[in-house]
C-alpha cells in the first residue's frame, strides 16, 4: 500500500525519512549478513549458495515492491530502469567496497568456479534484455512474451550457477597439491538454527519496510525536484534499494567471505532481472518492453560490461592492486562513471 503522496511534504521530511530508512537498513543488513553466515556453519551450506540464494532473495525485496507500486500507479520506466539501475549498482558497490576492505583484490581470492558461472549467466540476461527492448515484446496472457523469457532465463542461470561447483570438472589449485583451495571449517555458532531463522526473517522485514519507505520517498523527491522516472529509477531509487547490497557486501567481504559477496550481488541480480513480468502483471497498457528506449538499451549493456570486467578478473585471479583496490574493481568504477556520462546526454 503507498505511503500517503511524499511529494507533498516538505523536502526536509522526505530527507529525513530518506537517511532514518537508510540507517534501518545499514544495521539490519549487517545483522542479516552475520545471521546468514552462521546458518552456512551450521548447515555447511556453501557460501557462494548462501550469498545468492539467501542474501540475494532477500535483499531483492525492495525491488519487489518498488515494481509494484510502480508499475501500478502507470509509471512502467520508473519500475524497470530501478532494476537496470540495481544490476549496474550492485556491481559498482562490489567494486568500491574493495577499496576498502583489506589490500587484496576481490577477485584474487575467490576460489569457486560457480562465481564465474554466475558472472557469465548474468550477463547474458542483461544482453537478452537490450535485444528484447530493440526488437519489441509481444503480448501472451496479459504479460510480455519478453518479460517472461528474461523471468525463465534468469531463473535457470540462478539454477545453473547454483549446482555449478558439483558439475565443474576443474578448480583452483594455488598451492599445487591437487586439492580445491577453501577456506578452512568455522566452528559452529553457539546460536540454535531457529533464533537465527528468526533473526533473519526480523532482520529481512526490516529491509523489506526500510528499502520500500527509500523507494516512496524517493519518488516524492523526484517529483519535488522535477527529474524523470528513467534517471529517478536508475539513480536515485535504483541507489536507494541498493543499500542492502552495499551493507551486506561490507559485511561478507569483513567475515572473509568473498564468494558470498559474489553470490549476494549476482544472486541479487538474478532476482530483480525476473520480476519483469511482474511490472507487466501490474501495469494496465501494453508491455512494458516496448515503454523502454535507449536509455534502458544502455543500461542493460553497462550492467553487463561491467559484469564483464570482473569476469576477466575471476579468470585472471591475480592480486593486481591499484588505489588499494584491485585493477579490476577500478575499471568498473571508471567504466560506470564513463556510462552515466552516456545515460546523462540520453
Amino acid at each position: 500500500m503507498p505511503l500517503a503522496n511524499t511529494a507533498s511534504y516538505p523536502i526536509w521530511v522526505n530527507v529525513l525519512l530518506f537517511l532514518a530508512a537508510g540507517l534501518v537498513i545499514w544495521f539490519a543488513g549487517g545483522r542479516l549478513t552475520t545471521a546468514l553466515d552462521a546458518v552456512a556453519a551450521k548447515t555447511r551450506l556453501d557460501h557462494a549458495f548462501v550469498g545468492m540464494l539467501l542474501l540475494g532473495g532477500i535483499t531483492s525485496l525492495p525491488e519487489v515492491a518498488n515494481t509494484i507500486t510502480a508499475a501500478s500507479i502507470g509509471k512502467p520506466a520508473l519500475a524497470i530502469n530501478n532494476l537496470l539501475g540495481s544490476a549496474a549498482i550492485n556491481v559498482l558497490l562490489l567494486a568500491v567496497v574493495d577499496a576498502f576492505i583489506g589490500r587484496q583484490a576481490v577477485t584474487s581470492i575467490v576460489a569457486k568456479p560457480s562465481t564465474m558461472m554466475m558472472a557469465a549467466t548474468c550477463m547474458i540476461v542483461l544482453i537478452v534484455i537490450a535485444g528484447l527492448i530493440t526488437v519489441g515484446d509481444v503480448p501472451v496472457a496479459g504479460l510480455g512474451a519478453g518479460s517472461i523469457a528474461i523471468a525463465v532465463l534468469a531463473v535457470l542461470s540462478f539454477w545453473l550457477s547454483a549446482s555449478h561447483d558439483k558439475r565443474s570438472p576443474w578448480m583452483v589449485d594455488e598451492d599445487g597439491d591437487g586439492k580445491p583451495d577453501t577456506a578452512e571449517d568455522d566452528p559452529a555458532p553457539q546460536a540454535s538454527l531457529t533464533r537465527l531463522w528468526v533473526e533473519i526473517a526480523i532482520t529481512g522485514a526490516a529491509i523489506f519496510a526500510a528499502g520500500y519507505t527509500l523507494s516512496e520517498v524517493g519518488d516524492g523527491l523526484a517529483t519535488q525536484l522535477g527529474l524523470t522516472s528513467a534517471v529517478v529509477g536508475f539513480g536515485l531509487i535504483g541507489t536507494a534499494t541498493s543499500l542492502p547490497e552495499l551493507v551486506t557486501i561490507i559485511a561478507a567481504l569483513k567475515l572473509n567471505r568473498p564468494e558470498m559477496a559474489f553470490g549476494q550481488v549476482l544472486g541479487t541480480n538474478f532476482v530483480n532481472l525476473a520480476l519483469f513480468p511482474l511490472s507487466d502483471a501490474f501495469f494496465r497498457g501494453e508491455p512494458v518492453i516496448n515503454t523502454l528506449g535507449k536509455f534502458e538499451t544502455v543500461s542493460a549493456l553497462l550492467g553487463a560490461t561491467l559484469i564483464g570486467i570482473f569476469m576477466v578478473g575471476l579468470l585472471e585471479h591475480r592480486d593486481r592492486t591499484i588505489f588499494k583496490m584491485g585493477v579490476d574493481s577500478a575499471a568498473v568504477i571508471v567504466v560506470f562513471l564513463g556510462g552515466l556520462a552516456v545515460l546523462a546526454q540520453l
